[in-house]
């Protein structure tokens, strides 16, 4: 017990300090070649912190565990977009950019509109399964994903007014490679010691997947978007987590079906529609001001939800 809780502590440690330094290698990249910061947060920042959900899941599709492959992707949505972005809000208010309230918000809504109708299954004989046809079709959008983001940059990076950067471009790497390495070590440290304490405590697979699991591969987005916000970088802050619940849904649940078939329980559609829900909500709260701020009150809002959300999981459970 003694020692999964100090792994489980040098886990946390390795996140923070392997979110502090992908941060900082983001930024240095984004001012060294005038790459907007949101599209490093979208894509870079982005993947990084989505390996130890997609380490997580390929394991879990292995074994043909449905419980861990849904309850992990759309656990950790449900935290980032609830959680992660609320507490980073209450830190500083977070302006958000044009593009991310017309294009990327609504291509998250978009996720979690496809995977509730692949699952229900629109391409499969069988109801409720996410086969690999589907797995393949999540991945075709993951690809449209990456393409979109292609186009921005290149239409993005003329802009002026991105402050140049002189770092050297070894340092740069080291600090990103350091980064994931501290953010993939640290997230499994951290799943693997918290699944061990809740399942000596009797809790069910479901639970442990919607919860720790969930929590435990969202502490890298947790980390990185913190930083992000304390220091201001608020384009990485919130394309991190706009760009992870696209990730975890397009490529990772894509990768999982490939890997097996993986049977939908219907009891996510509770989890599933509270992430649409909440997607609707960021949207409305942006289209809503002029700022295009997401602010401390609206931060408390998408906070107290959550809460009220696990309070009920763990009554019902």
């Amino acid at each position: 017990m003694f020692l999964q809780i100090a792994l489980l502590i040098a886990g946390f440690a390795l996140l923070l300090k392997g979110a502090d330094w992908l941060v900082d290698g983001a930024a240095f990249l984004a001012r060294k070649y005038r790459v907007p910061e949101l599209a490093i947060g979208l894509t870079i920042v982005a993947f990084g912190t989505s390996a130890p959900e997609l380490v997580v899941n390929t394991f879990a599709a292995e074994k043909g565990n449905a419980a861990i492959v849904y309850g992990n992707v759309i656990g950790s949505n449900n935290f980032n977009l609830f959680v992660i972005l609320g507490i980073a809000a209450l830190i500083t208010p977070l302006k958000i950019h044009i593009n991310t309230v017309r294009r990327e918000i609504p291509l998250s809504l978009l996720a979690v509109l496809v995977l509730f109708l692949l699952t229900d299954n629109l391409f499969s004989r069988e109801k409720h399964l996410l086969s690999r046809i589907d797995g393949l079709i999540l991945l075709l959008f993951f690809a449209a994903f990456l393409y979109y983001v292609y186009l921005q940059l290149k239409k993005d990076r003329s802009a002026k007014g991105i402050p140049a950067s002189d770092s050297p471009g070894w340092k740069i790497a080291l600090l990103i490679l350091a980064g994931l390495g501290g953010l993939m070590l640290g997230g499994r440290l951290v799943v693997d010691q918290a699944q061990a304490l809740a399942r000596a405590l009797g809790v069910s697979e479901k639970i442990i997947a919607l919860t720790i699991v969930a929590m435990g591969t969202s502490l890298p987005e947790l980390a990185t978007s913190l930083l992000a916000a304390i220091k201001k970088n608020n384009d990485i802050a919130i394309g991190n987590i706009i760009g992870s619940n696209i990730f975890n849904i397009f490529l990772i649940l894509g990768v999982s079906a490939v890997i097996r078939p993986i049977p939908y329980d219907l009891s996510f559609n509770r989890e599933l529609l509270l992430l649409g829900a909440g997607t609707i909500l960021l949207l409305l709260a942006m289209l809503s001001g002029q700022k295009k701020q997401l602010d401390r009150w609206e931060a408390a809002v998408l906070l107290a939800l959550y809460v009220a959300y696990t309070v009920l999981l763990i009554v019902r459970a």
